[in-house]
């Protein structure tokens, strides 16, 4: 067993039980048998534990959403149809673990408090990455710089609730109602079309 692979297994597993229960309703014992990995090889890789070992899920987390947002901008160039790759991908993993798997930060966050400064910092960074990406899509495709951050705020908060109220209802209608609104959102921020005399 390689212990690089050992690390990735656990952060897999990590993610997976954000995903499905959450930090706090996932046992240490049972995230080691989903990596297959002894307790020694957890604290090699992560001296800080379960905290080390979900700031390093997170982080993963936040680089394949990022990813994941480029290559739906390389794929369209329109931040509109970016949008709807983004968030159908989500619903389609959503539906495809019937309802019970779903966005890893959202879990986390909601369950954090102000003793968990390492996450927390994790995730103010990771949610900053985000928005970062999606505004500097929105001013490559054109839109205003000066408002592309705070679109990019709405727009991830809209994903994330839509996802959460998804996953919640055990239905895809929150996320195509969160879709629908952002699309027309971005078609009234759309830039003009410069003028030709």
């Amino acid at each position: 067993m390689k212990t690089s692979d050992a690390k990735q297994r656990l952060i897999g597993a990590m993610i997976d039980a954000l995903q499905r229960r959450g930090l706090h309703g996932s046992g240490l014992t049972e995230l080691l048998a989903a990596a297959d990995a002894p307790k020694g090889v957890l604290y090699h890789h992560f001296p800080g534990g379960k905290t080390e070992l979900a700031v390093a899920a997170i982080e993963v987390t936040i680089a394949r959403l990022c990813d994941s947002m480029e290559a739906s901008m390389a794929a369209s160039g329109d931040p509109g149809a970016a949008l709807m790759i983004w968030i159908n991908g989500a619903q389609k993993r959503l539906d495809g673990s019937h309802y019970e798997r779903g966005c890893p930060l959202a879990t986390i966050a909601l369950e954090t408090t102000a003793d968990d400064v390492a996450i927390r910092a994790a995730l103010a960074r990771g949610f900053a990455a985000v928005r970062d990406r999606i505004a500097t899509g929105l001013v490559n495709a054109g839109y205003e710089a000066a408002s592309a951050h705070a679109t990019a705020a709405l727009l991830l908060a809209a994903y994330e609730g839509g996802l959460l109220q998804a996953r919640v209802a055990g239905t895809p209608e929150p996320m195509a109602l969160v879709s629908a609104a952002l699309l027309t959102y971005l078609k009234l921020q759309r830039p003009k079309e410069p003028d030709h005399e």
